[in-house]
């Protein structure tokens, strides 16, 4: 080896390299990772300057605007938790860019991952005129990690609205920030079945707000809500657990899965025992409770108040780049 060395040396020729081999199905992306990978943003622009749903018109402006401080310390106590089990990319998000909802990470797009390449992001076609600004950030944040984009040219208002089943089947719901015609548009260019669901109570204004995906087999339904040839479509992909519209106002179904964990948010150490309020709160608490137990979930609850303010809940500030903690099997 060293006489081949110097006789390079002295002919002035560098020897060549040994040869690296690539790794074999190294993931490119998150969404083609084997671990749960969501998309937060740290809350710099959070803001509630433009009431842009009935949640944020109800409450007084001097009762509306959200204490940063504490809505950091009360998005850290997220944060911290989801980043234990699993891979978290933080949205660049500058607080000078009057973004007031880009927190609400899950309303920005949605990962079609039935696709076999795992790599397409639609990124959304905002409704709400405040959220318009946020989808030249959040097509710059999906082409940075290689995903291939689109924006659907309907109305549309990503994960919020857009939620996987099984397979190539999700549930897409409409009539208020999202159009059908845009799960139309989805289904032609994307080899995907969308079971729509015409969203009705403008309280419960994405589908996030009434349907909730707890396991493969299993989902969450305000019931009430649709009707019988929407529910029917739904039962042929999955199985419907009911839940009233009092445990959707209070949040139940906006929650989300992290492996065998539930997470949902709760503020209720902060209400008035004796209060409507209190027990709206209580009752939602118990109801998520009996459904984790009975599917053999643990149950996180957060404190997310300062987030209320916006007329919104856990499930808005995670966007899946994947959904592997669908994955996990409960024992």
């Amino acid at each position: 080896m060293i006489r081949a060395q110097a006789a390079d040396t002295m002919t002035g020729v560098a020897p060549a390299p040994a040869a690296v081999a690539e790794p074999h199905s190294r993931p490119l992306n998150p969404t083609q990772l084997g671990k749960p990978a969501f998309l937060l943003a740290v809350p710099f622009s959070l803001s509630t300057q433009v009431a842009d749903n009935h949640w944020m018109e109800d409450l007084p402006t001097e009762r509306r605007g959200p204490d940063a401080r504490k809505a950091m310390r009360q998005w850290l106590d997220l944060y911290h938790f989801v980043a234990s089990e699993a891979v978290v990319y933080l949205l660049p998000s500058r607080g000078d860019r009057k973004l007031q909802d880009l927190v609400f990470t899950a309303s920005l797009g949605a990962v079609l991952e039935h696709l076999p390449d795992k790599n397409t992001a639609l990124v959304s076609n905002f409704c709400a005129p405040p959220r318009v600004g946020e989808a030249p950030p959040g097509v710059a944040f999906f082409e940075s990690l290689g995903y291939s984009t689109a924006r659907p040219p309907h109305k549309f208002e990503g994960e919020a609205e857009l939620k996987h089943l099984c397979d190539n089947v999700y549930a897409g719901g409409y009539g208020i920030r999202s159009e059908s015609a845009a799960y139309e548009w989805m289904e032609r260019r994307y080899d995907m079945q969308v079971v729509k669901l015409e969203e009705t109570d403008r309280y419960l204004y994405h589908l996030d707000c009434t349907v909730f995906p707890v396991t493969r087999d299993d989902t969450m339904v305000c019931t009430e809500l649709y009707g019988r040839e929407e529910l029917g479509a739904l039962e042929r992909h999955t199985n419907i657990i009911d839940v009233s519209v009092d445990d959707c106002y209070a949040g139940i179904c906006n929650s989300a899965r992290l492996s065998n964990t539930i997470l949902n948010a709760s503020h209720v150490s902060e209400l008035q025992a004796g209060t409507d309020d209190y027990a709206a709160e209580v009752a939602k608490n118990r109801r998520l409770e009996d459904i984790a137990v009975s599917l053999g979930f643990d149950l996180s609850f957060f404190n997310l108040s300062e987030y209320h303010k916006s007329g919104a809940l856990l499930s808005c500030m995670l966007l899946h780049l994947n959904r592997h903690s669908y994955e996990f099997v409960l024992t």
